[in-house]
């Protein structure tokens, strides 16, 4: 199962995070020293020796001050960069021409803004991508699905709009009643990129703790009020929760928004639509109500699960997008052996969304 083999990884960058941040914490003056000695031997070498200090240096000098410094101490280096720079200008220094003058310029006033972005999002020097990569590997234990009895199995495939490091669609997983019952929520964020990810992340969090406190016919109503207390701008998500009783195959299925879970029939090879669309998205209305459909997996049944990034066609409506995407779980999980993964390839969705497939099979 996807997001097993995270858990060694994850304590690994969580180590590094904690220790890039502490030094970075206790060293900025000492950087900016550094880098503003650096600046200084800049201009004495490019008064002295300007066949081997090149003014357009100034650029490196920045880029590395990016990756490093918080805004406050990025904005004294640009400051010192900028006297540097017009300095050597006023001076007369002969390699120092117009353009270069512009660029390093604009170079400074683009890293300052980039930085005020990081830190707006609580991102600051090296730690802050450390931070990032915690995030993700947190969202992706989040989707962990605990060990199953022998004949159960679940395959998830998520990806991120443009490969992004974040994405808006998320699972959640988890078992109750001493592991004969296995819960699935399935959900999209509105937007995508880091500002999906990071609702993502806090959403996840909050949903695996509803998951298991809750009983399975209050849980989208108590996730509609959590969005609905956030206040978020763009505050609304879809979500389908799929709950099995494992010993019997037997399970429930509610959905906010969310387009609909299909049953693969073994013994048949027929595709059913469980339609459970007329429930609002999460986050939109206080008065959620949400009607359930029950169903049994068979041995050899698959249920699958997908968001509207799997679905949608330019130019065309959701319903010619699930049908092909039902002609592709025909084509590739009839025989048995298909992935989330090799569904999401037939589909050959556009890559400007997220996408994600979940399947649940009883062998």
């Amino acid at each position: 199962m996807r997001g097993t083999r995270q858990a060694p990884r994850q304590g690994l960058y969580s180590r590094a995070s904690l220790a890039a941040r502490r030094w970075s914490g206790r060293s900025q003056v000492v950087l900016v020293a550094v880098l503003v000695l650096c600046a200084a031997l800049l201009v004495v070498g490019i008064l002295e020796q300007p066949e081997w200090f090149p003014p357009s240096a100034f650029l490196l000098l920045i880029v590395v001050a990016v990756f490093l410094l918080r805004l406050r101490q990025l904005a004294v280096l640009g400051a010192v960069v900028m006297a540097c720079t017009w300095g050597l200008w006023v001076w007369g220094a002969p390699t120092l021409i117009p353009g270069v003058l512009v660029v390093v310029t604009i170079a400074v006033i683009a890293s300052i803004a980039f930085a005020r972005g990081r830190e707006r999002l609580g991102l600051q020097g090296a730690p802050g991508d450390l931070m990032l990569v915690d995030l993700r590997d947190r969202l992706a234990a989040h989707g962990r699905v605990p060990p199953l009895p022998a004949g159960w199995r679940v395959d998830s495939e998520i990806r991120s709009a443009h490969a992004d490091g974040f994405s808006g669609d998320f699972m959640v997983a988890g078992t109750r009643s001493g592991g004969a019952t296995l819960e699935i929520v399935l959900v999209d964020v509105s937007g995508k990129g880091l500002d999906a990810g990071v609702r993502s992340l806090q959403l996840s969090g909050a949903f695996g703790g509803l998951l298991g406190a809750l009983p399975r016919d209050e849980f989208l109503g108590a996730a509609n009020q959590y969005l609905l207390d956030q206040a978020w701008d763009e505050g609304f998500a879809t979500a389908i929760h799929v709950a099995f009783d494992l010993p019997s195959g037997d399970f429930w299925v509610c959905s906010a928004g969310h387009p609909p879970a299909v049953q693969l029939h073994a013994g048949s090879g027929r595709l059913d639509l469980l339609d459970t669309i007329g429930s609002p998205a999460l986050g939109v209305i206080p008065d959620f109500r949400c009607a359930a459909r029950a169903g049994r997996l068979e041995h050899g049944d698959v249920l699958m699960l997908y968001t509207d990034g799997v679905v949608e066609v330019r130019g065309g409506d959701l319903d010619q997008g699930i049908d092909r995407l039902m002609g592709v779980a025909d084509r590739v999980l009839s025989p048995g052996r298909g992935s989330a993964a090799a569904v999401l390839a037939g589909v050959h969705a556009a890559d400007d969304d997220d996408r994600a497939v979940v399947l649940v099979r009883r062998a």
